[in-house]
């Protein structure tokens, strides 16, 4: 049992219901909540993070890699940590809008990024894919972007079930950092 924690419920002003659990609070999470970097239209003009990200430095914009036509980035709202994504250049919302060498460059880099996953932190498996549409949960829908997001065998505690918290051991920059240096050469 945790330090100061019974088995009973106690009394916890404010938190809504009763219960025998303490709360980890992520205020960093509300500017997500709030629509801070999403674009405020369809356009690549609108506000597109996914635009403005290849102009920044990689350490600024937490680029892994450039490719010819895509480029792997942390995600600023991760689920896990080392959580990436594989972003074409070219605004561009449908999967099936992509062109050959787009469609091929995204598929290699996302493999590129599962090696260097391993390689870091040791990944056992992956969770990958898109959101197509803001009805399938994307949250920036009008410029397809890849999930990459690394798994390790118990990483499904209790902070993501019961308290609806991420707990992310290390620092963005110094997951890009870490990655980059761990990205194959090809």
């Amino acid at each position: 049992m945790l330090h100061h924690m019974t088995s009973e419920p106690e009394q916890q002003i404010g938190v809504g219901t009763q219960d025998a659990f303490q709360r980890l609070w992520t205020p960093h999470r509300m500017a997500y909540i709030q629509g801070e970097n999403k674009p405020t239209g369809p356009g690549a003009d609108d506000g597109c993070p996914f635009c403005s990200i290849p102009a920044k430095s990689d350490e600024d914009g937490l680029v892994i890699k450039r490719g010819e036509q895509v480029y792997a980035v942390l995600n600023l709202y991760p689920y896990n940590g080392g959580h990436l994504m594989v972003v074409p250049y070219r605004h561009v919302a449908d999967y099936t809008d992509l062109t050959v060498p787009e469609t091929a460059e995204l598929g290699e880099l996302t493999k590129q990024a599962m090696t260097a996953l391993r390689a870091a932190s040791g990944a056992h498996g992956f969770n990958i894919g898109m959101n197509q549409g803001t009805v399938a949960g994307a949250g920036i829908a009008a410029h397809l972007h890849q999930h990459i997001v690394p798994r390790w065998g118990g990483d499904t505690n209790f902070m993501p079930v019961v308290g609806h918290t991420r707990v992310l051991p290390q620092l963005l920059a110094d997951t890009r950092k870490m990655l980059a240096e761990a990205w194959p050469t090809a």
